[in-house]
């Protein structure tokens, strides 16, 4: 394996690992908020845009 090939492989799991961790926050906001399955679980779905809304929102 080459070194690009290494680098390659890196940001595929760190892009990866971006995307769950943005979805398991705005879960976990939703959730300290609403209380709400439901609601959790949409706004899971937008993950960062929902994080960044309610980062805007209540400063």
């Amino acid at each position: 394996m080459t070194s690009d090939e290494s680098r390659s492989r890196h940001k595929g799991n760190a892009a990866k690992a971006g995307i769950g961790f943005g979805s398991a926050l705005a879960i976990a906001i939703s959730w300290s908020a609403n209380k709400s399955i439901l609601w959790a679980i949409v706004h899971g779905i937008l993950s960062w845009i929902y994080v960044i809304y309610y980062a805007i929102r209540y400063q």
